[in-house]
């Protein structure tokens, strides 16, 4: 029974020396890391680009923010802004009370105007400008996305004051947002 019991512990150990030896991490250096990031986001630059010029995304918010720097943290399911195609969604909601689009908040839903994106090679972020008009009213959008697929967008309207969206970017497939009535 010891004999046994010692070979067991023998066969034991040979086979942790073995997988050990199989299972080696290759660690990057500092350099090799960074030279991975900076690929990562070259690619990530241009998959934007092309949902970008598609016109197809939606912009799950984190944070609203007034203009005044209010911030508050949101549930990016019920806040969003939606571009596809020719149309767009702006909606803001709640999970603590009902609103006029029945989520606790405001759903302004229409049709997009005139568009622009500029590129910026060198910070791999692109800037797009748009309109929407809805039945609420007429709507400036602007925003910034980085390669890191950060997104904000500030909208202005016919009265003053400004609201921004801090979030991140889906494609239309892959957004988890419910859109509320719209708001009359």
């Amino acid at each position: 029974m010891k004999i046994n019991m010692v070979s067991l512990f023998w066969i034991l150990g040979f086979l942790f020396i073995t997988l050990d030896s199989n299972s080696q991490d290759i660690k990057l250096s500092r350099q090799e890391r960074k030279e991975v990031r900076k690929a990562q986001m070259a690619a990530n630059f241009h998959i934007l680009d092309s949902l970008l010029n598609a016109k197809s995304f939606v912009l799950e918010a984190d944070y609203l923010q007034n203009g005044y720097g209010y911030r508050v943290p949101v549930v990016s399911g019920l806040n969003f802004i939606k571009v596809d195609n020719l149309k767009g969604v702006l909606q803001t909601g709640s999970d603590f009370r009902v609103g006029y689009n029945g989520v606790g908040g405001v759903t302004a839903e229409g049709s997009i105007g005139s568009w622009k994106i500029d590129k910026n090679l060198k910070a791999l972020s692109h800037t797009v400008q748009f309109t929407l008009l809805t039945q609420l009213g007429y709507y400036d959008v602007l925003m910034t996305i980085s390669s890191d697929n950060h997104a904000t967008a500030t909208i202005k309207g016919s009265t003053r004051g400004q609201l921004t969206w801090d979030g991140h970017l889906e494609t239309i497939d892959n957004a988890r947002v419910f859109k509320g009535h719209n708001t009359i």
